[in-house]
């Protein structure tokens, strides 16, 4: 993974927490969380305050993620909200974190000028021992606050203040005003700068968990099914109308056409087909060659021409259906029949422009595992435990390829595959220093 991390392609973009006083903070809302605090003093988190390298000295990955459905978050600045959230068992989670920040930006940016803020994703379950109480999840509601209580104090200060106003005989009540001179100087005036937190609900219709070998739930559709990565008999009886098993493809296909979840790529506006088609071809091309312990150093479309025939009798059914198509899209053949039952069928399809988008292409990368890029644009998590399996010819092609085409202008390449405007993924900073660029493993195991 290291050759990942100096690319700039794994824990990119995440905050540092480097000073005494960040790391200060950081104890003492991981205390007032989980009863625990890091000896660390230089570790670097993600949007909800989650440190690979707390998570190591600790043993424990999921110490304010418990039993992976109770999302608990430590924020140190706003800046956390353009980070990516690590090892996400809901793919909504990012996504509220982020519309939490942003749309309490002043009152956090506040807060955090001199305390952590520490709260949770609240929902109506505490553990998930079976699939359907994943459906109780409807909303999300966000309990936070400073490790101090600011915003605790702040509203009964303001209770206070009410009370003073509206009660005939505040004015000789000596108790009362002593305690609010006591906590005004907690909370500040809060008469004139206000400390509260405003948007704190979120609807969760729409997800993919990686509870129970995955699952993709669709309930906010014309036509609601769950479709399960793992095995569809271990979940047990579901609400939604429908549950699909990974390997019903013709099932898939019905539900993702009948809802209009999906468009295919051919036929698609604002992107260029023949160019998409010709580096999945290359994918697949790269994915037999280095099985077969062909050097991949330094290729060219030509170069991987040559692999193609060389191991042409090796090539999966969905190269030779992808290439039929290819040649379709440049004019020189006939229209190739590629129905559901094919391997190459989700290959050949993208997300249309809807609010579940990125959900739809995560769905869709995990049906066409061989598109690398595809993979790693839209579920990273998958993305990189694939790779850690893969020979080390194609880490070495995949991850020089990834940095080559699509790190230098994230933006461009996701218009080019998606030709949609808005970002499918977290945005990226500008790196601040070489920290922030080979990631928090070079630091931590130069350091053993």
């Amino acid at each position: 993974m290291m050759r990942l991390i100096q690319k700039g392609l794994m824990y990119g973009n995440l905050f540092h927490v480097g000073s005494p006083a960040l790391v200060e903070r950081y104890n003492r809302a991981l205390k007032h969380l989980t009863g625990k605090t890091t000896s660390l003093t230089d570790f670097h988190i993600d949007i909800a305050g989650y440190a690979p390298e707390v998570g190591e000295e600790l043993g424990d990955h999921l110490y304010i993620n418990p039993q992976g459905c109770n999302r608990q978050f430590i924020l140190l600045s706003t800046e956390q909200k353009t980070g990516p959230l690590l090892d996400a068992k809901f793919s909504t989670s990012r996504g509220i974190l982020r519309q939490f920040i942003e749309q309490n930006e002043a009152q956090l940016f506040a807060l955090t000028a001199r305390d952590a803020v520490a709260g949770e994703l609240v929902n109506s379950i505490y553990t998930v021992t079976k699939a359907a109480h994943l459906f109780d999840i409807r909303k999300i509601r966000i309990e936070a606050d400073t490790t101090g209580g600011h915003l605790r104090e702040a509203e009964k200060l303001g209770a206070m203040i009410d009370e003073f106003r509206t009660r005939d005989d505040a004015w000789w009540d000596d108790v009362l005003i002593a305690d609010m001179i006591t906590l005004a100087k907690k909370t500040g005036d809060v008469t004139r700068v206000p400390i509260g937190l405003e948007k704190t609900e979120y609807e969760q219709q729409n997800f993919w968990t990686s509870h129970f070998g995955g699952l993709y739930v669709f309930r906010d559709v014309k036509e609601p099914a769950t479709i399960c990565v793992g095995e569809k008999s271990e979940v047990g009886k579901l609400p939604t109308k429908l549950t699909i098993g990974f390997n019903e493809s013709n099932k898939i296909a019905a539900f993702l056409e009948e809802n209009d979840l999906v468009e295919p790529i051919v036929k698609a506006k604002g992107v260029n087909s023949i160019d998409i088609l010709r580096q999945k071809l290359d994918f697949i091309i790269v994915d037999v060659a280095a099985t077969m312990d062909a050097d991949l150093t330094g290729l060219r479309r030509s170069d991987l021409r040559s692999l193609a025939r060389r191991y042409a009798d090796l090539l999966p059914k969905e190269f030779h259906q992808l290439n039929d198509l290819l040649r379709w899209a440049e004019g020189g053949g006939g229209w190739p029949r590629i129905t559901s039952k094919d391997p190459a069928y989700f290959y050949t399809l993208r997300a249309t422009n809807h609010k579940d988008r990125d959900l739809v292409n995560q769905l869709l990368a995990e049906l066409a595992p061989l598109d690398v890029r595809q993979l790693f644009i839209c579920h990273k998590q998958l993305f990189y435990d694939r790779y850690a399996t893969w020979p080390e010819e194609k880490k070495e092609f995949v991850a020089n390829f990834l940095e080559r085409e699509y790190q230098v202008d994230k933006a461009g390449a996701r218009e080019a595959l998606f030709g949609h405007e808005d970002a499918m993924e977290e945005p990226q900073a500008e790196p601040r220093d070489i920290v922030d660029v080979v990631g928090p493993w070079g630091a931590v195991r130069r350091g053993r």
